[in-house]
């Protein structure tokens, strides 16, 4: 497997906006707690890479984003299970160039990172408009009040999200039922709720 820095290098040769080198940052440690979380302690690190890798595409080929990936990832010595991964995340979703992507996930990880990646997005993108520029401030009713306003952050499809989330949420059903906040070198991931309730937002 290829190793986390890596890894890095890799997603840096090809990812030069600081928004979506953090992102990548933000989706791997949120992997990384869940794998934690669910009871995989012992693929924390290939949880996180995929997280990292997850849109290594995104940046130069935006039409073509995950659809590209498997030849940059293949470039650079990625294992075929984790390019599946990668590109599962964009499961269902038709890319600029009218292509449907049609890798399906099915591991529970795969799972969880098809449910993270959007509202992650969609939390950071909330804590840009504050004044702190930060989640350590951040509350859950102002986050919620985000998710409804289908204007804000337009990029960040609630569709997704509601798909992602249920499907872990028929997996562990009790799991992700409480906030969470997670420190990540210095910066705090307010990744809440996600799962267990996301029908409350609607």
């Amino acid at each position: 497997m290829i190793t986390r820095d890596d890894a890095f290098e890799l997603l840096k040769k090809y990812n030069k906006d600081p928004f979506h080198i953090q992102h990548a940052l933000t989706v791997e440690a949120v992997m990384k707690w869940y794998a934690k979380e669910l009871g995989y302690s012992a693929e924390v690190e290939h949880w996180g890479i995929v997280g990292l890798l997850h849109d290594i595409d995104f940046e130069i080929y935006p039409d073509e984003h995950c659809l590209k990936a498997p030849e940059l990832l293949r470039e650079g010595g990625v294992s075929d299970d984790i390019i599946h991964s990668v590109c599962s995340h964009g499961y269902g979703i038709t890319v600029g160039n009218g292509t449907t992507i049609d890798v399906e996930p099915t591991l529970e990880m795969e799972k969880v990172l098809f449910a993270a990646d959007e509202l992650t997005g969609l939390i950071w993108a909330v804590a840009l408009m504050r004044p702190s520029k930060s989640t350590k401030d951040m509350e859950l009713k102002s986050l919620k009040k985000k998710y409804k306003s289908k204007s804000f952050a337009a990029g960040c499809s609630r569709e997704v999200i509601e798909r992602g989330a249920s499907s872990v949420l028929a997996l562990r059903s009790n799991i992700f039922l409480s906030p969470i906040i997670y420190s990540f070198s210095s910066k705090t991931i307010f990744c809440t709720f996600f799962i267990g309730n996301i029908s409350r937002l609607q």
